[in-house]
């Protein structure tokens, strides 16, 4: 049974209870009965509109549903369709233009376009990792991934790989920054002279590329170059394996890599009750605080990780130059859906898990807005919100962070809002979702898979759907990124905001990603997601190639690229498959469901590289999770497939994935019981995915977690 104790008629579990009154609190300035009473009286106020705003959701899903029904037999007329969601509230008028008003922003979100890694906030060494990222060795990446031709390592260093790496990276340097007369191809020495940068005696053809070095300008230990924005050190030491044969000795070129950083504390973990809530509040509050540490065990060794300190170098008028050593850090809260047991209202009923975060997560933020050198150099919190079903639900947003503000005593706007364009009334109503919040966003970003989701869901009685490779290339999609981004520019965030594109799921595929990913800088996001540090500091080579402001201002000049209407476009088959192809992709689906939740329900792991069914580590969250499982219920609804086949592949995706984790000690296998709580909870996110409030995966994978946690507290 939990723990717990009253506060201002709240029932609170203990491990929060103690976390805020003993770690959080002190030092803020805030009396505990002071903040719990006030909390409670913010509660108070803000549940009813909460409810009231999820009431909506339901009730124009069930208009939207009558209407297919109604009209599912006759000729899909897009007109009428528009018409009739203008009608019911869901399609909203576009108002007169404007542009955002947020302020004290930091540069890594308003001026300096490049990467940003969204990691799970429950695993320290992870958010240690991610904040950690902002530099990151060109070489390792290079040496240890497919980024470089030919087989990686198995042991030991391999001088002639090693060669071609250091021959990679001379070749971004003469791209990037190209010397007069010479090369860094050729180069072998490198001097400061009379605040200059020479190579082989040679001034760079753009001196202003110059920004710093260390030690002593005839020989220095390192060299610091500045492009669009972002920094990259030459690093020189003749005892290092690589540079100890290098002509110039240099042994590293490393990259300014995650100007930014999502801790998530939503998607990517799998938090159900005060304990889980706990330890992602306590490993915040250790970013925040600075302090945070992990115990890294590894060949028998223990290390112990800890944030980065800032980077000190001499610029080129000899005055000090200090870098930030950590990746700018957002924090990801839950949505408005949610509820959790941490803390139950007066009247038993649970507690808003999104009311709950944006008070602890504010709170938390504000030991570092009292100490120097931390995440925010201009006193700002930043918080990204996802799953916002269009401006009403901004605007509470709003709301609610002016509340948090009042709380905790803190300055009008001091908090900043990441507005995630992942649901389908947001996408349609996007520029009315920025004015909203028109003081605070700092942030939007499009998300393919929640995205699609939704329109699944939304459009569930249309018919069914074409399949999941097929969606992507329909037109709604590419409306859909090209407006994001056309309306993020309409409403002032260029030089103000971030205008972000979604993660990359291949970990292991960097070769790939290195010639795909280009095409988000190049389509004006200046920022976009990576799964880790590596991926990080390879993504950063293409900001070195486009220059991301540029092509927003190409675009402004342009125009809109597309119209709302083609968000309206409803990816339904155009085509009737063979059984095979439909037996494929259901099996394909369903493998993801499985090796997803099987993780997350038995272990707690809410985000990891799951193999697909090639084979293939794909990176799997909710999102990935609800695309999948809205996909098989719309077959389902429309007798694509029947329910005894779609049972049959489940067990036989669970024969799969348990082969897949036959290494891991710490696996359950599903089969051939198939009775498991993980198992059951991937056939009721696919057999009642209809009923899943706008398709989403937390209510069902909530129950079953905290079904296991409990039976595991009673020893079954």
């Amino acid at each position: 049974m939990t723990a717990r104790e009253t506060r201002a008629n709240l029932q609170v579990d203990t491990h929060i209870l103690r976390l805020v009154e003993e770690a959080v609190l002190p030092g803020t300035g805030i009396e505990a009965d002071v903040f719990w009473s006030g909390f409670a009286a913010m509660l108070e106020k803000l549940t009813p509109k909460n409810k009231a705003l999820l009431a909506k959701r339901e009730n124009l899903q069930q208009k939207i549903d009558d209407w297919h029904v109604d009209n599912r037999e006759k000729p899909h007329d897009a007109e009428a369709y528009k018409a009739f969601l203008m009608g019911i509230g869901y399609l909203l008028p576009e108002g007169e233009a404007f542009e955002i008003e947020t302020e004290n922003v930091d540069p890594e979100i308003a001026s300096t376009p490049g990467p940003q890694l969204v990691v799970p906030i429950t695993n320290a060494r992870y958010a240690l990792n991610a904040a950690n990222a902002r530099w990151g060795s060109l070489y390792d990446v290079l040496y240890g991934t497919d980024a470089l031709e030919g087989p990686q390592p198995s042991g030991g260093f391999d001088k002639e790989r090693g060669k071609r790496v250091v021959e990679r990276a001379r070749a971004f340097l003469d791209e990037t920054f190209p010397v007069n007369g010479s090369s860094h191809a050729e180069a072998t020495g490198y001097q400061v002279q009379n605040g200059a940068l020479l190579v082989n005696g040679q001034p760079l053809e753009q001196p202003a590329q110059f920004a710093g070095y260390r030690g002593d300008t005839a020989a220095p230990d390192s060299i610091l170059f500045v492009n669009n924005g972002l920094h990259v050190e030459l690093v020189f030491d003749a005892s290092h394996a690589i540079g100890r044969d290098d002509q110039a000795h240099l042994a590293d070129v490393r990259l300014e890599s995650a100007l930014s950083a999502i801790m998530d504390c939503e998607d990517s973990v799998a938090c159900v009750d005060g304990e889980d809530k706990a330890q992602a509040y306590s490993n915040w509050l250790g970013l925040m605080k600075g302090d945070l540490q992990e115990v890294i065990s590894k060949g028998g060794r223990e290390t112990t990780r800890r944030l980065a300190d800032d980077r000190s170098f001499t610029a080129p008028d000899g005055s000090a130059l200090v870098l930030k050593g950590r990746a700018l850090m957002w924090v990801r809260n839950v949505g408005h859906l949610m509820t959790n047991p941490a803390i139950l209202m007066p009247d038993g009923s649970e507690i808003f898990e999104g009311l709950m975060d944006a008070a602890m997560t504010v709170m938390i933020a504000m030991h570092d807005l009292k100490r120097e050198s931390g995440n925010s150099v201009h006193g700002s919190v930043y918080i990204v919100k996802p799953k916002m079903h269009g401006p009403e639900e901004v605007a509470f947003t709003n709301e609610i962070f002016t509340a948090v503000e009042g709380l905790l005593g803190l300055p009008a706007n001091t908090v900043k809002i990441g507005i995630m364009d992942e649901e389908r009334r947001t996408s349609v109503n996007l520029k009315e979702c920025i004015r909203a919040a028109k003081a605070r966003v700092a942030f939007i970003n499009t998300g393919f898979l929640d995205r699609t989701g939704d329109e699944i869901h939304t459009s569930m009685e249309a018919g069914a759907f074409a399949r999941k490779d097929e969606i992507k290339g329909k037109g709604w999609i590419e409306a859909y990124e090209a407006l994001n981004v056309d309306i993020g520019l309409e409403c002032g965030l260029s030089g103000k905001a971030q205008i972000g594109k979604g993660m990359w799921a291949i970990p292991d595929q960097m070769a790939l990603m290195l010639e795909q990913k280009i095409v988000h800088p190049k389509a004006g996001a200046n920022c976009a997601w990576v799964p880790s540090p590596t991926a990080a500091t390879l993504h950063a080579l293409h900001y070195h190639a486009v220059d991301v402001f540029s092509v927003q201002d190409q675009l402004k000049a342009g125009g809109r690229r597309a119209r709302v209407d083609g968000l309206l476009e409803i990816p339904l088959a155009e085509s009737a498959w063979s059984k095979d192809e439909i037996s494929r992709e259901v099996q394909n689906n369903l493998q993801g469901i499985l090796g997803y939740v099987v993780r997350w329900v038995d272990q707690g792991v809410g985000c990891s590289k799951v193999p697909d069914i090639n084979d293939i580590g794909l990176m799997e969250d909710r999102a990935t999770c609800r695309i999948s499982a809205q996909h098989v219920a719309n077959w389902l609804h429309h007798d694509v497939v029947n329910a005894q086949d779609v049972m049959a592949a489940l067990r036989k995706m669970a024969e799969v994935v348990d082969a897949q984790n036959a290494d891991d000690p710490l696996y359950e296998p599903m089969s051939p019981s198939y009775t498991g709580l993980a198992f059951q909870a991937a056939c009721d996110l696919v057999f009642k995915g209809r009923s899943q409030p706008s398709g989403y995966t937390e209510p069902v994978l909530h129950a079953r977690r905290r079904e296991l946690k409990a039976a595991r507290a009673k020893g079954h």
